[in-house]
């Protein structure tokens, strides 16, 4: 019996380890809703109308960080759907000059 239960245990941690390890992958920016048009020039308070209406003619979304105003093109856009133009911390995986999106809050 106490054979099993030290197994269990040691299968509980390896399974709580992989799981705390695959959860690091998530970053958290703060940053401005853009389009890939107007980019760094679109990240700012009022812009959310042009915004909108680039997004509309075809331009990509992107997350313009407020740390080094790096442009990361949105991979899943219908995630930030209704955000277009505002300040938001955006958390996703981030891949080179791209971002997945998990979740957005306003700032």
């Amino acid at each position: 019996m106490r054979k099993f239960l030290l197994v269990v245990a040691a299968l509980a941690l390896v399974s709580l380890l992989a799981t705390t390890s695959f959860a690091g992958d998530a970053a958290t920016v703060n940053g401005w809703i853009s389009d890939s048009k107007c980019g760094v020039k679109g990240a700012h308070e009022g812009a959310a109308e042009c915004t909108k209406k680039c997004l509309d003619a075809g331009a990509k979304m992107v997350v313009v960080t407020d740390k080094d105003q790096k442009v990361l093109t949105v991979s899943n856009p219908e995630a930030l759907k209704g955000h277009e133009g505002h300040h938001v911390a955006v958390t996703g995986k981030v891949e080179g000059d791209s971002i997945k999106v998990d979740s957005a809050k306003m700032l």
